[in-house]
């Protein structure tokens, strides 16, 4: 399987408010089966991250991994990581690519805002949220 042919996965704090909404939104706009969800309290996103020198007890960062179980493996993060989700999903979320005329230092400014107060603003679950039965297979480790 080449690194184009496996799914982009999203890393992501499995009790955050926001990310479930970014996750339902995502599903629902993912016609081409293209993206594959773990959360980062997860034994795969524990491993994973260690293999390139991060944590996943960094639950303010979103992650994606490109070409996951391939000599070409990456890890994307922070605002990266959105605009390369954006992008997947394409039609007028593609757009968001635009983004990265800005420096990357300002973006993940602007992240950073946000990832500091999801909790307050958007809530957080006691347990990870459980997707619907038609996404199981998208989800790792359930």
């Amino acid at each position: 399987m080449t690194s184009e042919s496996v799914p982009p996965i999203i890393l992501y704090d499995g009790v955050c408010g926001l990310c479930n909404r970014l996750n339902r939104f995502l599903l629902k706009r993912d016609k081409h089966d293209r993206l594959r969800f773990a959360s980062l309290q997860s034994d795969f996103s524990k491993e994973l991250l260690k293999r390139h020198g991060r944590t996943s007890l960094d639950l303010d960062t979103v992650y994606v991994v490109l070409g996951y179980g391939n000599s070409s493996e990456r890890v994307l993060e922070r605002s990266d990581a959105i605009i390369q989700v954006l992008s997947v999903i394409g039609g007028v979320w593609k757009l968001m690519a635009m983004a990265k005329v800005f420096p990357k230092f300002i973006r993940d400014a602007i992240y950073n805002v946000v990832a500091t107060n999801r909790y307050r603003v958007f809530g957080k679950s006691e347990s990870c949220m459980l997707p619907e039965p038609r996404h199981r297979a998208k989800f790792l480790e359930i």
